[in-house]
């Protein structure tokens, strides 16, 4: 099964995002939305200043900040050290919640899997393979003539076990456990503290990233598209350095002092 997550045909209503609460749950995609996508996974380039960000707003947001991304945890955590966040990987398979606790799927069968992308891979020039925990993944970025290819031969390979479904996302096809995304594993996180019971934000760019709209938004919460393209997000950020930029706000509005709801005039007056 080809899995997709249907979207409104137009983009044009997207509206910047509104400052972060001291109340929110940050949820982050990690590719394309904290750092710039590269021509293979290990190529992506870290802002110097990302990870003392990301701490300063895990710790103002009372340790309710995850990334949730398409990555195995350990990657997100390599490129993210010495920060190790609350994390869901490869779309949800694994998951660490906030007391560094794991829960990570069994893998399905996928040497057949494998194998089909590997000789993809031999024939076709540009084609890498990217073997994750319970996934194979299929990136055609640096041969883009080759979607199509690409996709009969990963969808023909799994036509016949509904364990499996194949996953698009941006210049990569992806064969991995059937019921398994995004939105599911921010619901989990949902569920446990720090995040229950606070208002969910979630930035991705991707369209792996609409199932986590889908539960962002009908729970009062924030949904921010990063890039061009169609969404069910309401909210749009034009690029991972909009998206630093933004974050980086947050964190400055939140480091300063809540203010005072209270006008001079309403103040009591001092006896006497």
């Amino acid at each position: 099964m080809l899995w997709f997550f249907p979207m409104p045909k137009s983009s044009s209503n997207l509206q910047l995002p509104p400052p972060l609460g001291r109340d929110a749950a940050l949820f982050l995609d990690f590719d394309g939305t904290l750092v710039g996508l590269a021509p293979t996974p290990e190529a992506i380039e870290i802002p110097p200043a990302l990870v003392p960000l990301l701490s300063d707003l895990r710790d103002q947001l009372g340790g309710a900040l995850a990334v949730v991304s398409g990555r195995q945890i350990d990657s997100i955590d390599r490129f993210l050290a010495p920060l190790r966040l609350p994390a869901a990987g490869e779309h949800g398979v694994q998951r660490r919640d906030s007391q560094g606790h794991m829960q990570e799927q069994r893998p399905p069968e996928l040497t057949p899997i494998l194998n089909i992308a590997n000789e993809l891979a031999r024939v076709h020039e540009g084609l890498l393979v990217e073997r994750k925990h319970a996934a194979i993944a299929l990136h055609y970025r640096l041969a883009p003539q080759l979607e199509a290819v690409c996709r009969d031969a990963m969808s023909r390979a799994i036509a016949h076990d509904p364990q499996l479904e194949l996953m698009h996302g941006k210049f990569v096809f992806e064969v991995k456990p059937a019921g398994v995304n995004k939105g599911i594993a921010i619901n989990a996180f949902m569920e446990e503290a720090p995040f229950k019971g606070r208002k969910p934000v979630f930035l991705g760019d991707d369209t792996t990233d609409e199932s986590g709209f889908a539960v962002v938004q009908p729970r009062g919460g924030v949904a921010v598209k990063v890039g061009s393209g169609p969404s069910l997000a309401l909210h749009r950020l034009e690029s991972p350095r909009a998206v630093y930029e933004w974050l980086v706000q947050a964190r400055d509005l939140l480091a300063a002092p809540a203010t005072s709801k209270t006008t001079d005039t309403e103040s009591p007056r001092n006896p006497g």
